[in-house]
């Protein structure tokens, strides 16, 4: 990887071009720092060696032995040594454990120990950058702080939904870092004695302080903040409980209030002295209270220790506002699924890693894989290749294959295949359903790709269509809205049409065709009235919305309309292509599954026989 110039004034020296992460050299404040701190520690050793060995060559030259010997015991005291001995074994048992409680939980690692680099986190550029901006300044504080006057930042939050890489970044960065790396549970924190919480904390960030200064700087992390971390609402509203603990009346224990205190306090304890610094500046005061003021000893400034806390939560919504200012979590960073350009790096992140056959090599076929996995993070990629492997591994094959990757896919998003005899009448009703689905999905779709289609049984799904966006879409118009009620609808009316009726197979689909119409009539504006049912609702349009559009009488009548409309069109559309709906029912009757390229060559197969 590229190299930045030196820490200097200017801001370029910050910066992150082209998304890749830039080594700050050695002259950057935190290694300055580090090589200042092992010539001060040589220092010492040599101090400490040279005083043995003054002691060694003095002992020598009056013709003394080296080693002075173990200390003889006084005459009658042989008795005792084992009760003496019992009574210092039962005071450690009881003393230890006591000191031990209040002990940091934290484990430490070296650079060393971190296999994770910035090389491995692909397909997040948006927070990997900030990141790296914020490890610059870290790396840089000095200047960045005496230079430039700024404030180095001292805490960053990283939130975001769970597997979105918030503690693989942390670790990258404390690898790239090259600087010890704290990392603690929050629930390691928490004791079952009161105010051990606390001590345990203070312990923590003790620890973080004095690995800061012997090493030039270090890096924190809280996994869970939000364990220890929650809002202390309702302070004022006490209310004892039967078992005469005080609570107040959001839940949230006194106690808790307490650990968010000392997690407060903490937070800004970076400049805290040392003992050394504090005995030093008493002697240097006690000096002073003597000395006439033209003679008073300057005393040591506090030296701030480089420390860069950072926390990770998954409920950033519920961590206590005090934390969240300038000061205590400079930063907030939002670690999002990745898009469809990041799943795709993502995507050859880990096949680049993993034995695959080559029709995984095909990039048609990778980029396909990055539209469907939509909403996936980088953790669910990575489980959906080993599943992949586990299937190749059961047919005896030491590779994947994209057969083997789409029904891993399936088993992920859907369930385990769960192989039942139909009756010949209702695999015919079961596939006929399936067809009608996948045929209005291929001509009324709007730019939508079939990816498998099945009349295998998967949890509570008979048959299913699997069917995607063929370029990422983050807004839908009407249109688009009403071509996913026909999808919906499509099952329904295929029964209909061959059978005369329909089974219980299309409540789901009504379910969703339902949800859609009524979002489109109550809260989207699509309907004639722009009245939005959602702006009465507390929360996002959910559930509640659909309930309030549906008790509505007018509302409920627009619904009515849309879906019956909607169907009419199916039928007429499935009517002029009822030899498509044939000819997809009878290759699922056969195969049972199909996908991608199978199913399209069935439709144009049927086409070209017309």
């Amino acid at each position: 990887m590229a190299t930045v110039s030196k820490s200097t004034a200017s801001p370029s020296a910050f910066a992150v071009p082209n998304t890749q992460f830039r080594h700050l050299t050695r002259s950057a404040d935190v290694g300055k720092s580090r090589e200042r701190k092992r010539q001060h520690r040589l220092a010492k050793i040599a101090a400490v060696l040279a005083v043995v060995l003054t002691y060694m060559i003095s002992r020598r030259t009056n013709g003394l032995p080296l080693w002075p010997g173990l200390p003889s015991l006084p005459e009658g005291a042989a008795p005792f040594v084992p009760g003496l001995l019992l009574v210092v074994l039962l005071g450690c048992t009881t003393i230890i454990p006591m000191l031990a409680a209040g002990k940091s939980p934290h484990v430490l690692y070296r650079p060393g120990d971190i296999t994770t680099s910035f090389d491995d986190v692909v397909g997040i550029d948006g927070p990997k950058n900030e990141i790296i901006r914020s490890l610059n300044l870290f790396l840089a504080h000095q200047t960045f702080k005496d230079t430039m006057g700024g404030t180095p930042r001292r805490a960053l939050l990283l939130e975001g939904p769970p597997g979105t890489g918030k503690t693989y970044m942390a670790k990258a960065m404390a690898k790239e870092a090259g600087v010890p790396f704290l990392f603690v549970s929050s629930s390691a924190f928490q004791s079952m004695f009161y105010g051990q919480t606390n001590r345990k904390i203070r312990s923590y960030f003790r620890e973080l302080r004095a690995a800061a200064r012997k090493e030039g700087g270090a890096i924190g992390f809280i996994e869970e903040i939000d364990a220890i971390a929650a809002a202390r609402s309702g302070m004022r509203s006490k209310m004892v409980d039967t078992t005469n603990s005080t609570i107040n009346r959001s839940g949230i224990a006194e106690g808790t209030a307490g650990i968010v205190n000392e997690l407060l306090i903490q937070m800004q304890s970076f400049d805290e002295p040392t003992k050394s610094m504090r005995w030093k500046n008493k002697l240097i005061g006690a000096a002073n209270s003597v000395l006439p003021a033209a003679r008073q000893i300057s005393t040591t400034p506090n030296g701030s220790a480089n420390v860069l806390l950072l926390a990770a939560t998954n409920r950033a919504d519920d961590l206590d506002p005090a934390l969240l200012r300038p000061g205590r979590f400079d930063r907030s960073i939002h670690f999002d699924a990745p898009s469809k350009v990041g799943r795709r790096a993502i995507i050859d992140y880990y096949l680049g890693r993993k034995s695959h056959a080559s029709d995984l090599d095909d990039d048609a076929r990778r980029q396909g894989l990055a539209g469907q996995t939509a909403g996936y993070t980088p953790v669910m990629i990575e489980h959906l290749f080993d599943e992949a492997l586990m299937l190749a591994v059961r047919d005896d094959r030491n590779s994947m294959t994209y057969t083997d990757v789409q029904s891993a896919k399936m088993a992920v998003e859907i369930g385990l295949t769960n192989p039942v005899d139909y009756t010949a009448g209702e695999q015919n009703i079961i596939a006929t359903h399936e067809a009608g689905h996948a045929v209005v999905t291929h001509i009324a779709g709007m730019h939508r790709s079939l990816e498998v289609l099945s009349i295998v049984k998967r949890r509570d799904s008979l048959g299913l269509l699997a069917h995607r966006d063929e370029e990422e879409r983050f807004t839908q118009t009407r249109s688009e809205l009403l071509s996913g009620i026909k999808i919906a609808l499509g099952g329904m009316v295929a029964e209909d049409m061959f059978f005369g009726e329909s089974g219980t197979g299309p409540s789901s689909d009504l379910v969703s065709a339902t949800r859609t119409a009524a979002m489109m009539v109550g809260a989207l504006g699509m309907s004639g009235s722009l009245v939005s049912f959602g702006a009465a609702q507390r929360g996002p349009l959910d559930g509640d919305l659909v309930a309030s559009v549906l008790a509505d009488e007018r509302c409920r009548a627009q619904v009515e309309t849309i879906l019956l409309t909607t169907k009419n069109e199916v039928r007429d559309l499935l009517e002029e292509h009822r030899h498509l709906v044939e000819a997809l029912r009878d290759a699922l009757l056969t195969h049972h599954e199909l996908i991608g390229a199978e199913i399209s060559a069935v439709i144009e197969l049927a086409t070209a026989r017309r």
